[in-house]
């Protein structure tokens, strides 16, 4: 049994727990395929970076538990889990992983509605007289 490496993600809402184990490279999101889980190919692409990145994608196994937010936010959020859990598989993959921005928490979030207004920033149309 090969050591399994764990890392949590996170964007917008989202939190991802990932898993990872050497392996085939497959990777299923709430035990679907990431095909099946996500139907857009940019999705796809979005949680692969990582890995052709490090061109780790035949090497290594991925289990993914993921919740909260959208489809893209899900996404985003097994990137960064997936790029954490790299870095605790080998060290020496963190500058490549840093040099792409994968590392860094994407800390924009939805900003909150104010009272007064019809949004966040969104007032009602102003007029003189």
């Amino acid at each position: 049994m090969s050591k399994i490496h764990y890392a949590t993600g996170r964007r917008k809402t989202s939190s991802a727990r990932v898993y990872l184990s050497k392996g085939k490279g497959e990777v299923t999101v709430n035990s679907k395929p990431l095909n099946e889980y996500f139907g857009r190919q940019v999705a796809q692409m979005l949680v692969m970076q990582p890995l052709k990145l490090t061109e780790l994608e035949e090497k290594i196994n991925i289990k993914v538990m993921v919740k909260g937010g959208g489809s893209f936010g899900q996404a985003g959020a097994i990137r960064h889990g997936i790029s954490r859990a790299l870095i605790e598989y080998d060290e020496e993959l963190r500058p490549q992983l840093k040099k792409a921005g994968l590392l860094t928490r994407d800390p924009r979030k939805v900003e909150r509605k104010k009272p007064g207004l019809k949004k966040a920033r969104k007032s009602s149309q102003f007029s003189k007289r």
